[in-house]
């Protein structure tokens, strides 16, 4: 993304440092609206929170000109296990035109690579959380805030000290930039507090909400990288187990890798406790006639059928099928 000229952003931190001191004076009152985010920590962390965490063991790669999106990426995804260079991820975050990256390309390159990314949700204690649990946290700022011009700029925050209520973050060509919350809430709060984490997919980020989880895992799925989607799929049912619809994740990440009994067992266990949800009733009996049982396919599939509802055409065409293949045998 654009950074700040080396003056404006020197000149930027001496204003933004002045507005901190002046703000912890009077933080409960007037101040306290221009930073909500910072705010909410006055009474403490929760309790078995650290005070202080930094994640020195995160690689920092300075970016080139504009190219802070896939340096950032870089240093997140080689602390997930992922080595990759800032250059091999130049063709597939950043965009000449916009001389930046967007979000939805840094989320999908991370998912290109084998991680599940993941957006945080906006408060800073979650990001808190996140580095205490040793992701580093990907953040989105507006450094132009005192400027008419946005710019924009993706930063690795790495580390925090709660008693002087600094952040480090690896950031531009910086390896260790210390800024503190209210600096770091002011930039953050025009990309609406955006942040996300790459985390390998035996790991679940200690904020992660199922449904959301959930879809960060499908998405991954989506990419073809069936063996990564798969683990992921196992991790969710070891945290949140018996939900169906990582149950019929799971599955189809089995049936691709060709381990039908297996992916049989896990829609049978969901048909036991979801007996009227369409999508397990169709791909159980899909599994069992792959196996060459439409027998005992037909009557899955025809209570699937007798639901109805929005996957109707598709339980259509699995059901047209099977009978097509009982009626094959007969003949032969």
């Amino acid at each position: 993304m654009e950074a700040l000229g080396p003056r404006i952003a020197a000149r930027n931190a001496r204003v933004l440092a002045g507005v901190f001191v002046l703000c912890l004076s009077v933080l409960l009152s007037g101040c306290a609206g221009m930073f909500p985010q910072t705010a909410t920590l006055r009474s403490g962390l929760p309790g078995g929170m650290s005070e202080k965490v930094e994640l020195k063991q995160v690689p920092f790669f300075p970016q080139e000109e504009f190219e802070c999106g896939p340096a950032s990426l870089a240093m997140a995804l080689d602390a997930a296990g992922a080595k990759v260079t800032p250059e091999e991820l130049v063709p597939q975050v950043y965009l000449p035109a916009r001389k930046g990256s967007l979000q939805v390309e840094m989320l999908a390159a991370a998912r290109r690579h084998g991680t599940v990314s993941y957006v945080l949700a906006p408060r800073f204690l979650d990001l808190l959380r996140e580095i205490e649990a040793g992701n580093p946290v990907i953040v989105l700022y507006d450094q132009g805030v005192w400027s008419p011009l946005t710019s924009w700029h993706y930063a690795v925050a790495v580390g925090y000290d709660y008693d002087s209520g600094d952040l480090v973050l690896r950031s531009g060509t910086i390896e260790r930039q210390v800024i503190s919350f209210p600096v770091h809430e002011l930039m953050w709060k025009g990309s609406g507090y955006w942040a996300m984490v790459a985390v390998p997919p035996e790991r679940i980020p200690a904020t992660a909400q199922p449904d959301p989880w959930l879809s960060s895992v499908a998405a991954l799925e989506r990419t073809g990288d069936v063996r990564n989607a798969r683990t992921a799929y196992e991790t969710f049912l070891k945290r949140w187990p018996e939900n169906t619809n990582a149950e019929i994740g799971l599955a189809n990440t089995l049936h691709a890798q060709g381990e039908l009994p297996r992916a049989e067992r896990v829609l049978r266990d969901a048909a036991r406790r979801a007996p009227d949800n369409p999508v397990v009733l169709n791909n159980l009996a899909q599994t069992l006639s792959d196996q060459n049982r439409d027998d005992e396919a037909l009557p899955f599939i025809d209570r699937a059928a007798r639901l109805g509802g929005p996957h109707a055409a598709a339980v259509e065409d699995t059901r047209r099928g099977i009978l097509e293949r009982l009626s094959s045998k007969k003949k032969n």
